[in-house]
């Protein structure tokens, strides 16, 4: 077996870069394979388009005959590209994406009459079989059946020779069993509460859109030393390997010169995408080695997600085509940073106005602040709710190590707005005098666009910070789909905005004020009750964590603990309320999450138990016959003096067995704590009992493993090492 990773390690080495050329200015090709705006007015009817564009914009349904005719422009648009299939492309709940692909092609009964054919029916719904998916209970063997219909709201795409149509998934009951539908709902939620707190400033405001840039961060390996390691194959992840000795300390690979072999792959990935339509626009190297970013132009944000989704597929089949093994596991290796998926939000109206930057006047710094605070308000009333959606077995690894945000959800603001909200909170209940008046919109709120110009953000272990003119969630993991945590904020910030509009509305109605007083009057109690949210320090430090706890934030280091969230009254409230998840649909993705963890963990300690049995522990005894081998010389050659000269062989000799015997030890003990949470009842009992008591042994393994391959002669050492799988190009 040293011999695959010595062949691994020359293929690796002598690997050309792929050539890649260029097919066009990005801006004449994007989007050449999306059934954009400008296709559909080439291929469709007027009417056609029409019908499109409202259910787009307005969400008017489009009724059955009215799809035929689209359905029928979009194949003909889709076969001059050389189309042959099509495919409704959905989001279930396993984190990527799915797709059933079917021909163009029917024929009559008797077989003959061949004819290319796709109609309204074929584009609006199609029934896969739901048996097979995660559905958290909400379906019976019997109701196997489920549903993916047309979100017209995400252009079709065509990826290779197939037609791909976004939809949601639902059961057979109506229950929503994928990721796009509670999403749908939440932007919907938040279009009306957002919307109707606009209006207090501009009665123009007819629409308001939640926007969302992600930046991807992913590691690359090359295919065949990916291939060498049985742990990346199957868990995505190293779960042993002995730290480099040069790792990230130089800080020399962050923003530097990016290898040919890598920057060939970007480019190529960037020709994909354009003609996708994703507005990919950023590329550098990250902190750890081999670590890469990609970020592109602010979107809508169901198609920001939906173009995330496309975009880990895209990279994995172009990474093939460059012989590189595209790493998305939030800490695939020990000792280096990990990566995350920064999902940059904001909410942007129908009038051009992004509703989290300052403007240049009073009023619309006033507007402003209104939407700033109340998602201060969001995250301080759920950072429970919020931390629980960004939780999974391999973003626990990443929290709180490494330039990640610790799992404690705080927000950085900065200094200057610090003290903005410190000066708002002094403001008089009721009623505002002239001067007062005055002197807040000038001397407070209209010196706000000079006070961000130098208020960069510097705080890297925040978890959700203000940026400038949006915030950004850093907590999310870099394998997530981000619909779970665009979901959350959408909907708690649209709850917030909500009840903020009837205070302000109570407070002009009952009480008199003018409607700028009665803001005033409401934001400045929002300040004093949010405090507690609102941190600038270190988040890694001992003394954050006490903090924190005497402030009342949780702390909810793993994802057994974290996801109980999900199902608090306060959560079922909130998604009813809003009409995003029924009490079923929560508590399915509850239990959906919980057996997602029971299951990564269950394969980490299968596929760790395999490699230690099969690799680690039969190459330790390789190395023990050689050292027994050569005691037994030195002493056929000195007698009984070989002792003091075989000494050094003999301390390792010891210290080898002493690591094969521990290793065997905790093997067994993790095998008994396996079967002894396998026999639990519940998943929520079993989840905690694979957190708790199978995993802690995880750490313990590798230690005696990595001991081993710094005692172990290299020359058999199977498993490609960190200094390696790292540094080789």
């Amino acid at each position: 077996m040293a011999t695959f990773r010595f062949e691994a390690l020359k293929a690796a080495s002598n690997r050309p870069p792929v050539a890649v050329s260029e097919i066009g200015k990005k801006s004449e090709i994007f989007g050449s394979n999306v059934f954009n705006d400008k296709a559909m007015r080439q291929h469709l009817t007027p009417e056609a388009y029409k019908a499109v564009r409202s259910a787009m914009d307005q969400g008017i349904k489009i009724d059955r005959k009215m799809a035929d005719y689209i359905a029928l422009g979009m194949k003909e648009w889709a076969m001059t590209k050389g189309v042959t299939h099509y495919t409704h492309w959905f989001q279930p709940l396993t984190g990527t994406t799915a797709e059933k692909h079917d021909a163009f092609f029917e024929t009559s009964f008797d077989g003959s009459d061949p004819v290319e054919k796709f109609g309204g029916s074929q584009l609006v719904q199609q029934e896969p079989d739901a048996s097979s998916f995660p559905n958290g209970g909400i379906r019976n063997t019997f109701e196997a059946r489920g549903y993916t219909a047309w979100d017209p709201t995400s252009p079709a795409f065509i990826f290779g020779t197939t037609l791909c149509i976004p939809t949601v998934f639902v059961s057979y009951t109506g229950e929503a069993l994928d990721n796009k539908a509670p999403l749908l709902r939440a932007l919907s939620a938040i279009d009306e509460a957002a919307t109707e707190v606009a209006k207090f400033f501009d009665k123009n405001v007819k629409k308001v859109t939640p926007t969302l840039g992600w930046e991807q961060e992913y590691f690359l390996i090359d295919d065949a030393l990916a291939a060498s390691r049985p742990d990346i194959l199957q868990t995505g992840r190293t779960l042993l390997g002995h730290v480099s000795a040069k790792g990230q300390q130089l800080e020399d690979h962050y923003f530097g010169s990016i290898p040919t072999r890598v920057l060939n792959y970007m480019r190529d990935l960037e020709n994909e995408c354009m003609l996708l339509g994703i507005p990919v626009k950023t590329r550098h190297n990250e902190v750890a080695p081999n670590q890469f970013e990609l970020a592109p132009i602010f979107e809508e944000t169901n198609l920001a997600v939906d173009h995330n989704s496309l975009l880990m597929d895209v990279m994995q089949k172009v990474g093939e085509r460059h012989h590189f093994k595209v790493l998305f596991h939030e800490k695939p290796f020990k000792g280096v940073n990990g990566s995350g998926k920064h999902n940059n939000w904001s909410l942007a109206t129908d009038t051009g106005v992004n509703l989290l930057a300052p403007g240049k006047t009073p009023n619309s710094n006033l507007q402003f602040l209104t939407f700033f605070i109340n998602t201060i308000k969001a995250v301080s009333n759920y950072e429970e709710l919020l931390r629980a959606s960004i939780a999974s077995a391999s973003n626990d690894h990443r929290l709180g190590a490494n330039e990640a945000p610790p799992a404690i959800i705080s927000i950085f603001i900065g200094q200057q707005l610090t003290k903005v909200l410190e000066e708002l909170e002094g403001v008089s209940t009721g009623k505002l005098s002239p001067e007062e008046k005055t002197d807040l919109k000038l001397n407070v709120v209209g010196k706000i666009p000079d006070v961000l110009l130098d208020n960069t953000d510097r705080n890297r272990t925040s978890p959700f910070a203000f940026t400038g003119n949006k915030f950004e969630f850093r907590a999310v993991g870099s394998t997530a789909n981000c619909a779970t945590s665009m979901t959350t904020l959408n909907s708690i910030v649209a709850k917030q905005l909500i009840d903020f509009r009837k205070e302000v509305e109570a407070l002009v109605e009952k009480d008199g004020l003018k409607k700028d007083e009665a803001i005033f009057n409401v934001l400045r109690e929002y300040i004093k009750e949010t405090k507690d949210i609102l941190f600038e320090g270190d988040g890694y430090s001992k003394e954050w964590e006490e903090e924190a706890a005497r402030r009342g934030l949780s702390n909810h280091k793993t994802t057994p603990a974290a996801l109980k969230a999900k199902v608090s009254k306060k959560a079922f409230d909130l998604f009813a309320e809003l009409n995003v998840m029924n009490h079923t649909e929560v508590e399915s993705r509850y239990e959906i999450e919980l057996e997602d963890y029971i299951k990564k963990v269950q394969i980490e300690g299968r596929v760790l138990g395999d490699i230690v049995r099969n690799h680690i522990i039969p190459t330790a005894f390789k190395y023990q016959n050689l050292l027994i081998e050569n005691i037994k010389g030195l002493k056929d050659i000195f007698g009984d003096s070989y002792e003091e000269l075989a000494a050094e062989q003999i301390l390792i000799l010891k210290k080898t067995s002493m690591h094969v015997n521990e290793l065997n030890a905790k093997l067994h003990a993790m095998m008994d704590a396996r079967k002894e949470a396998n026999s639990l009842n519940s998943v929520e009992k079993m989840a905690h009992a694979y957190c708790d008591n199978v995993k802690p042994y995880f750490d313990e393994i590798r230690y005696h493993a990595d001991k081993l391959e710094l005692m172990v002669d290299n020359e058999l050492w199977t498993l490609t090492k960190y200094r390696e799988l790292l540094f080789t190009r």
